[in-house]
């Protein structure tokens, strides 16, 4: 069985226009051209990818397969370009890494920074996902390295301990919750402050996801009054009597006005989290994907060769 690019670059224009005409303008080939290389596609596989009708075409369910295939195959030719035009340029390498919101916030920037210090030649390409979609990602190989918090079920990549990452709720020293005794603070629940209004992040960020998840797995919704672009400015309006927030302890230890802020960790098994970097095989990584973990603080057996500076 043989796929062309070209094939599979008509067949998303066709199916994406819905019209073999349009599809084989957009292919910039003829119409007697475009037609021909599908029917040669189906004749090859022995099926019918599209279902012909008077007003244009519509993928079968195995022309639909092809298409979610067909755009991978083409984004990661897409890359593969990219890769080597850097390449060609001097460049060394580039890392795909994914991670949620604190990894982002809190425990990347200075290491990041160091590691992109010392590694000239290296880029990152980073992102924020919740850790869902990171596990996605690696999964399918549009990410090299995801970091994520260990609720996620990743039992089927490989995993190494980055660092902890425990939630903490915070509010106003006035706010009603603080009254309580030190022993029911102690042990508070997500579920007794679902009542109060909440100052959040980005409705789109990974951690104001999360905690939605995990509010409605509670049969609730979580009362979001306003959202601020960041962790710091989450703790800002709390302080000064916005609502309750939930962050990480990390941001905490970092907000200057701490001391004014009153905060409790969480009970619930889920705030008391780790977060993992994970990806399909790490000994397969390239050598300077490997550079970083080493510098991330990943410790394992083959990891233990340093990157030479021919690999930089």
């Amino acid at each position: 069985m043989h796929f062309d690019l070209i094939d599979l670059k008509l067949f998303l224009n066709v199916t994406e226009a819905g019209n073999i005409t349009a599809g084989a303008a957009h292919s910039h080939l003829s119409l007697a051209s475009a037609s021909a290389r599908i029917r040669g596609l189906e004749s090859s596989l022995g099926i019918a990818l599209l279902e012909r009708g008077r007003r244009g075409v519509t993928p079968t369910a195995a022309g639909k397969a092809l298409s979610q295939h067909a755009r991978l195959i083409l984004q990661q030719v897409e890359r593969l370009q990219v890769d080597l035009t850097d390449y060609a340029q001097g460049f060394k390498g580039q890392i795909r890494l994914l991670c949620n919101t604190s990894a982002l916030s809190e425990h990347l920037p200075e290491r990041l920074a160091e590691f992109l210090a010392s590694h000239p030649n290296i880029d990152i390409n980073l992102e924020e996902h919740p850790s869902l979609r990171i596990l996605h990602a690696v999964r399918h190989g549009t990410a090299d390295i995801g970091i994520i918090s260990n609720a996620v079920d990743a039992s089927d990549l490989q995993t190494l301990a980055f660092c902890a990452d425990p939630l903490t709720l915070i509010m106003p020293a006035d706010h009603p919750l603080a009254g309580l005794p030190r022993t029911e603070l102690a042990s508070l629940r997500f579920s007794q402050t679902l009542q109060y209004e909440f100052v959040g992040l980005g409705a789109n960020s990974a951690m104001a996801i999360y905690l939605e998840e995990q509010a409605l797995h509670l049969g609730r919704r979580l009362k979001t009054r306003v959202r601020a672009e960041s962790f710091d400015g989450v703790m800002r309006m709390v302080l000064r009597g916005a609502g309750l927030g939930v962050v990480p302890q990390a941001a905490v230890e970092r907000f200057q006005q701490a001391a004014q802020l009153k905060s409790v960790p969480l009970s619930d098994p889920w705030a008391d989290r780790q977060l993992l970097l994970c990806a399909p095989d790490f000994a397969a990584l390239p050598q300077y994907a490997q550079a970083l973990l080493r510098s991330l603080g990943a410790q394992t057996a083959f990891l233990d060769t340093p990157m030479s500076s021919t690999d930089n």
